[in-house]
């Protein structure tokens, strides 16, 4: 959708992907549309019962957070957060990429150094407590 509302095309083809969900989401996704059966959109606007705008998600985002009392972040900082921890917590970066929609690993990898650095000193640390061990 662009910001006037109308839907558009993304802007690369692999902006079109399949995703994997755990089962645990997918239950708690057929519990959340069980609350408007009749309506084709997973979470619908209360208003016009059809998409939200990107500013309306992006209002209902900061609204969350100041009523948490949290400081306010970016929406796409979400993205992010998902590509660290996915790398820090061993998903290959071939499958993190694909999952965000890079063109290619390259692009994640040059994306996400700073994590794949720390990464990398981490298995180092890890190899030399393993030669260590067997001199």
């Amino acid at each position: 959708m662009d910001a006037v509302g109308k839907v558009t095309c993304p802007k690369t083809e692999t902006s079109i992907r399949r995703i994997s969900l755990s089962q645990e989401t997918v239950e708690i996704l057929k519990k959340e549309h069980e609350k408007h059966p009749d309506i084709e959109y997973m979470f619908p606007s209360p208003i016009t019962l059809g998409m939200y705008y990107p500013d309306s998600v992006t209002a209902i985002h900061n609204k969350i957070l100041k009523s948490a009392g949290l400081p306010h972040i970016r929406l796409h900082y979400l993205r992010h957060t998902f590509a660290i921890l996915a790398l820090q917590n061993s998903v290959d970066v071939k499958t993190v990429s694909s999952i965000l929609g890079h063109y290619d690993a390259g692009f994640t990898l040059r994306t996400y150094t700073h994590v794949t650095t720390k990464m990398q000193e981490e298995a180092a640390a890890t190899m030399g407590k393993l030669i260590g061990a067997s001199v």
